[in-house]
């Protein structure tokens, strides 16, 4: 694929590699000329061929007007050609066009021998991706305040009154506040678990630790910690049309993902929460394994928001839940080689439907 810019139609040296690049490039050399730009850079300043082509040539500066956020000419500030000759690199910073948009901009120098810039690159990008980033760190921070604020004053509240107030109490009353106090703490808990995933997940960092797993009986005993909790035990249903191949899985992450699955039908459906387990010989990526369908008697997810719910933030009501267990479901289904998929249950509810491929015992030396 060829540069833009060249007489000749044919790229500068080089300058076709930029093209492959999803961010903008703008070469100039000793002189402040540019040289070359690529694909990436003419779109990001939304030039025309014909003003693509003429920006060859002309000065950096004239090309890329930059200004700082205090409105000061970039340029004039950097000094990229008669600066300090110690500098190699310019870390990324916002600058603005005289359009009013904002780009993300870094550069680096090429030195001779002799220090002197014989080449000057800039890079471009867009904000977006900057800016969904401090979205999401805002939204973070603010869902986990919100979500920290509840349980932390219940807490406090229950303990600074038996603290104040014990001998007033009945033994059946401070076992009440301090069960509440202890169910409070497991939700501080469970939310710190969940910060902590979504951490390793964003990562790459998440370690999969299999063992031989009876996914039959990490449904049976959510279920069970579900009744305990106060659900009546009609309410789930456990289906196995066919057996299951020897599945190697990570036992704790694994009774996570159907914990999430079995508690999201709980909290967003209605009626029968049914769980079908089957095995599949060659149909996952991997091989044999099994698939797990979650159904609910829900009003079900809308077409048009299937694609979002595996999103952080993501919640069907905005003032329920931190947004972050699918998300979180969706990553440890894939750090198993598998996929999540959610679609229509016959009631009309919602199904989830996961694929793990059986696994193998891990290598050892």
């Amino acid at each position: 694929m060829g540069g833009l810019g060249s007489p000749s139609g044919l790229p500068a040296p080089g300058e076709g590699a930029y093209d492959e690049l999803p961010a903008g490039v703008v070469v100039s050399d000793g002189s402040g000329t540019v040289t070359s730009l690529n694909r990436a850079a003419v779109r990001l300043l939304r030039l025309d061929e014909a003003a693509a082509a003429a920006a060859r040539g002309r000065a950096l500066a004239e090309v890329l007007p930059f200004e700082d956020d205090e409105g000061r000419d970039w340029w004039a500030c950097l000094r990229p050609f008669d600066g300090l000759d110690i500098r190699s690199r310019q870390p990324e910073r916002r600058l603005s066009l005289p359009d009013g948009r904002d780009l993300l901009v870094t550069a680096a120098f090429v030195r001779d021998a002799d220090r002197r810039v014989v080449r000057f690159v800039v890079g471009l990008r867009d904000t977006r991706s900057r800016d969904r980033l401090e979205r999401s760190a805002a939204d973070l921070i603010s869902t986990v305040a919100h979500e920290l604020r509840s349980p932390l004053t219940s807490v406090k509240g229950f303990t600074a009154t038996l603290l104040a107030k014990w001998e007033r109490f009945t033994d059946e009353q401070k076992q009440l506040m301090l069960a509440t106090v202890n169910a409070d703490a497991d939700r501080v808990t469970r939310l710190l678990t969940e910060l902590l995933d979504v951490s390793r997940i964003d990562a790459g960092r998440l370690e999969i630790r299999p063992q031989v797993v009876d996914l039959v009986g990490v449904v049976r005993k959510a279920f069970e910690g579900r009744v305990h909790g106060g659900e009546p035990e009609d309410r789930f249903v456990l289906v196995e049309p066919s057996p299951l191949p020897e599945m190697w899985l990570d036992p704790d992450k694994t009774a996570q993902v159907v914990g999430n699955l079995v508690e999201n039908a709980l909290r967003h459906g209605d009626g029968t929460v049914t769980v079908t387990v089957c095995g599949v010989n060659g149909s996952t990526p991997r091989g044999p394994g099994a698939v797990l369908t979650v159904d609910d008697e829900g009003r079900g997810i809308p077409e048009e928001e299937r694609d979002r719910i595996f999103a952080k933030f993501w919640r069907a009501n905005r003032r329920r839940g931190t947004g972050l267990g699918l998300y979180i479901v969706k990553g440890l289904v894939e750090a198993h080689g598998g996929t999540i998929s959610v679609g229509v249950a016959p009631s009309g509810g919602a199904r989830f439907t996961v694929m793990l491929p059986a696994g193998s015992a891990p290598y050892e030396t």
